[in-house]
């Protein structure tokens, strides 16, 4: 099993910034692929942002310009930069780990709350 633990959610005002962390540990082997995902309540979980293991990059509309992806393959953690936030931003922040091509197995860390609100 891949243990994905998150931090660095919180309440903050529009237009500042935010990083969120999230470590990987467990049966690290054979991930391929890590990232963020956001699920705002109501709404269905929607990517965020991706990122191999070469370092290429994987955006939503939303996110590209104001959101930075970024990884330390050595400590397998992956760091999501969010400038400019926005109250729309707000939602429950998913960290995802991804094995595999032709059948893809997800792992999920628990969640932190990003809210923006003045």
């Amino acid at each position: 099993q891949v243990r994905l633990v998150e931090s660095g959610g919180g309440l903050v005002q529009p237009g500042v910034s935010l990083t969120l962390s999230c470590a990987a540990s467990g049966s690290i082997l054979s991930i391929n692929s890590m990232g963020w995902y956001r699920q705002a309540p109501g709404q269905e979980r929607e990517l965020v942002a991706t990122m191999d293991n070469s370092g290429n990059p994987n955006y939503a509309d939303f996110a590209k310009g104001r959101f930075i992806i970024t990884r330390d393959n050595a400590k397998m953690t992956v760091f999501l930069q969010m400038n400019s936030l926005k109250p729309e931003d707000t939602a429950v922040y998913f960290c995802n780990a991804k094995k595999g091509s032709a059948w893809v197995i997800d792992y999920w860390g628990q969640g932190t709350q990003v809210t923006v609100s003045s």
